[in-house]
């Protein structure tokens, strides 16, 4: 389908009428007859000489030609475009939000990079995430840090590139040297809330037990429940850990339950790299129909015609019409 991307750009169309209607002809003086007995002529004839001006009169064809140019340039400014049939196309996306355990036990230095060098969990954490959200596309990832307090610290964005820089600034207790995990569900809460894609899943990444919530773990996951949102609780911590360090599994499987999420611990890198991979898996719901009409660009086209055109008046001089005036003016001889 032909359309004009600027179609008020044809106001200007009728500008060369209202010119030739408003705006006087150029007029240039001169003598049109040279003869030594002009008075003499002019008794004998009975006229009197007056004054009168050269009127450059351009012949039928060539105006016509200057018009259809001038019809072509004002259309290629409103520049005409082809819409192309609609592209239309469903994409699988969900909400991925991401919650990261900043307590001061995540420095323990208890996995190991992919060189073999040993590293706190919070590096190991960060690396294997890093990776995760290199293959997220399509979906649409926020991020969540806690320890006293659980912070937003990236919304929902597609932009994954935003979030790995923001995933790598993060430090071990930046949060807090406690562990707010039951808050941190209800921040997630709260963060859905605003979202609208069915599909919502929550990762959380924890090293040990809730020891400053607000909000128990069980009364948040039910909420989360209610809000049907799923909860992948992943463990990097020691069961046999003790005090605050202390891993509250049978919690964090509490949690998996009751949202219908599940329940992973990694001990290592390579299990946590697992933990990510079935993550992968998670089922996806298709998004709504994208459609797009390309626009193809043919401005050019009465640009072309338009200089075209006006070279014709080029072709053929002008014709010349003598306009007298009614103001009398003597000639010289």
């Amino acid at each position: 389908m032909l359309t004009l991307a600027i179609p008020w750009i044809l106001l200007i169309l009728p500008a060369p009428l209202a010119v030739w209607w408003f705006v006087p002809a150029y007029r240039q003086p001169t003598r049109g007859l040279r003869v030594p007995f002009l008075d003499r002529l002019a008794r004998v004839t009975g006229q009197t000489p007056t004054a009168g001006a050269v009127i450059l009169r351009r012949g039928l064809f060539a105006a016509g030609a200057l018009t259809v140019s001038w019809i072509c340039l004002v259309v290629a400014l409103a520049r005409p475009q082809w819409l192309e049939p609609p592209i239309t196309r469903t994409i699988p996306v969900r909400d991925l939000l991401i919650a990261v355990d900043l307590s001061s036990s995540m420095e323990t230095k208890d996995f190991t990079d992919p060189a073999g060098k040993p590293v706190d969990r919070l590096t190991a954490v960060k690396q294997v995430l890093d990776d995760f959200l290199t293959r997220r596309q399509g979906d649409r990832v926020g991020l969540i840090v806690f320890g006293n307090a659980p912070f937003a610290q990236a919304p929902f964005t597609q932009d994954l590139d935003l979030c790995r820089e923001l995933l790598a600034e993060i430090q071990v207790g930046m949060a807090g040297p406690k562990t707010a995990f039951g808050d941190a569900i209800g921040l997630a809460v709260t963060i859905f809330d605003r979202t609208k894609t069915p599909e919502r899943v929550l990762i959380a990444l924890t090293d040990g037990n809730d020891t400053a919530s607000l909000v128990p773990p069980q009364k948040a996951a039910e909420l989360a429940k209610d809000r049907k949102i799923t909860i992948y609780p992943v463990a990097v911590g020691d069961p046999k850990a003790v005090g605050e360090e202390k891993l509250d599994e049978e919690t964090l499987r509490h949690v998996a339950e009751t949202t219908g999420g599940t329940y992973s611990h990694a001990d290592n890198r390579d299990q946590l790299a697992e933990i990510y991979r079935r993550l992968d898996q998670l089922p996806t719901q298709p998004a709504p129909k994208i459609t797009h009409r390309p626009r193809r660009e043919l401005y050019y086209v009465p640009l072309a015609l338009a200089w075209l055109m006006g070279l014709v008046p080029l072709l053929k001089l002008p014709s010349v019409i003598n306009h007298s005036q009614t103001e009398p003016a003597r000639a010289a001889a």
